[in-house]
C-alpha cells in the first residue's frame, strides 16, 4: 500500500481545521477531488477517519493514531531535509553521540572540541542519556556513537575503554563527615542521599551495593545535572557520591567538601561502543581513531 504526502497533509488539515472544505482550501485542492482522496484513503486503510457532521468533521481514534505518524513523518522529512541542505554549505558527515552526564561533565567536551576542530565539516549534535539508554541508542540506530559507564548490556556493541574515572563524595563544610579525608560507602548510608535521577549508573551501582550491605539507599532527592546535585548538598540536604572531575570543581565553586570514596568499586570506565559491524563509515571511524587511538586498533 502506498501513501502519497499530499494526501497524508490534507488529513493533517482536515484533522486541524475539523473541516474538509477548508482543509482543502489549506492544501490547494478542490473540494471534490479532496473528498475523493480521503475515502479511497479510508478505503485503502479500512478504518474511518473522520465522522461528518453538521458543522464539519470529527476525527476517528484511527484518524488521531494515522495523524501522530504523520507529525513524526513530517519531524523527520524537516531534519533529512536540513541534514541534506548542510552539505551545500560544506558539512560532509553527521555523528550523533549519546552519552551519559558523567562523561560529559568529565571528558567528553575536550575531546568533541577538538575533534571538531579537526574535522570541522562533520556535524556533531549529543544527547544526554542514562548509560542503558545511550547503548539502546546505538544498538537501534538512534546514535551512531554512545559513551557509557559499565556493563555492557547488548552484545550487538563493540566497545572500548575511553577514559577513567573515580567517584567521589560531597558534603557539606559543616557536615559530621566533613573532616575526614576518605570515608566509606557504609559511612554514607546513615545520610540522605542527593543523587541523579533512576536509572543513572552511578545511581543503579549505589542501590546495588547499600541491598549488598542490607540497607536501604536514602535517595529522598534525585534531579538531573550535577550542579543541582552540589547546592543541595551546599543548603545540607543530603551527602552526594558523583564523578570526582566535576566533584573537584564543585568543591571550589560551593560551600562543600571533598571526600575520596574508599571503595575498589568507585573506580570505572567510560567505555566508547559502536554498532558491531564489519566496516564501520568513515565518520564513526574517524572518532573513534581519535579518542581511542590504541584501544581501537586492537582486535
Amino acid at each position: 500500500m502506498r501513501l502519497d504526502l499530499t494526501t497524508l497533509n490534507l488529513v493533517l488539515a482536515i484533522e486541524q481545521t475539523r473541516s474538509i472544505t477548508r482543509g482543502a482550501a489549506r492544501e490547494h485542492l478542490a473540494l471534490a477531488a479532496a473528498s475523493k482522496r480521503v475515502s479511497d484513503l479510508e478505503a485503502r486503510l479500512g478504518v474511518q477517519l473522520f465522522e461528518r457532521r453538521a458543522r464539519g468533521v470529527e476525527p476517528t481514534e484511527a484518524c488521531r493514531a494515522l495523524v501522530r505518524h504523520i507529525r513524526s513523518l513530517h519531524a523527520s522529512l524537516h531534519a533529512l531535509e536540513s541534514e541534506v541542505v548542510e552539505f551545500a554549505r560544506g558539512i560532509k558527515g553527521h555523528l550523533r553521540i549519546a552519552a551519559n552526564a558523567g562523561a560529559i561533565a568529565e571528558c567528553l567536551p575536550v575531546d568533541l572540541a577538538a575533534f571538531s576542530h579537526n574535522h570541522p565539516q562533520i556535524r556533531i549534535s549529543l544527547e544526554d542519556l542514562t548509560s542503558a539508554d545511550v547503548q539502546a541508542a546505538v544498538a537501534d540506530g538512534r546514535a551512531d556513537v554512545g559513551v557509557f559507564t559499565p556493563p555492557l548490556l547488548d552484545n550487538r556493541l563493540q566497545h572500548w575503554v575511553y577514559a577513567k574515572s573515580r567517584l567521589a563524595v560531597l558534603v557539606e563544610k559543616d557536615h559530621a563527615l566533613a573532616g575526614r579525608a576518605k570515608v566509606t560507602f557504609s559511612d554514607l548510608l546513615d545520610y540522605d542521599l542527593i543523587g541523579l535521577h533512576a536509572g543513572a549508573s552511578a545511581q543503579e551501582l549505589m542501590r546495588e551495593q547499600a541491598l549488598a550491605r542490607g540497607r536501604t539507599l536514602n535517595a529522598r532527592l534525585q534531579v538531573r545535572g550535577f550542579d543541582a546535585i552540589a547546592q543541595l548538598v551546599e543548603a545540607g540536604l543530603g551527602v552526594a557520591v558523583l564523578p570526582a572531575g566535576p566533584a573537584e570543581r564543585f568543591s571550589r565553586v560551593f560551600a562543600v567538601q571533598l571526600l575520596e570514596l574508599d571503595e575498589a568499586w568507585a573506580a570505572r570506565d567510560y567505555c566508547l561502543g559502536v554498532l558491531r559491524q564489519e566496516r564501520l563509515p568513515t565518520v564513526v571511524q574517524r572518532f573513534v581513531d581519535a579518542l581511542c587511538p590504541e584501544e581501537s586498533k586492537k582486535p
